[in-house]
């Protein structure tokens, strides 16, 4: 995330592999990793996004994660906030995914898991203010 000359906040988002639909970077947990680490690993990974990450989470989410023999694994996802400083041109997972910035607002329009889309609902509707986000990630 960072916020734009107008102090609007954005959120980075990137397509899923499998069916091109928009997501928050995300992955499993990594043995030896905190969370927060291994949530900043995904965000490097999967958007070539680096920057300060927040050990605080702010949110969690549940979907469906679909395999390759078609089960579907519950997946509960905590969403740790990055201030991103620096996007790279060239990233890991580059050729697999797009990325773009969106305003909470119109993020939560895009995703298709519904607690995701009220979790980027509290953001656009600034229940975490931008003060207390800022504190969480300059925390790390």
């Amino acid at each position: 995330m960072f916020w734009d000359r107008k102090g609007g906040l954005q959120v980075l988002m990137v397509t899923s592999r499998d069916t091109g639909r928009w997501v928050m970077p995300k992955g499993w947990e990594m043995d030896g990793k905190k969370p927060w680490a291994a949530a900043a690993i995904e965000a490097l990974e999967e958007a070539g996004a680096k920057g300060r990450i927040g050990r605080v989470q702010i949110g969690s989410y549940v979907y469906g994660k679909v395999l390759e023999d078609g089960t579907v694994l519950p997946c509960n996802v905590r969403v740790y906030p990055m201030l991103v400083e620096k996007l790279k041109r060239n990233w890991k997972e580059r050729n697999q995914r797009k990325r773009k910035w969106f305003s909470p607002a119109v993020a939560a329009r895009r995703v298709h898991e519904p607690e995701l889309a009220d979790l980027l609902r509290t953001l656009a509707e600034g229940t975490f203010a931008a003060l207390d986000l800022k504190r969480i990630v300059a925390a790390a």
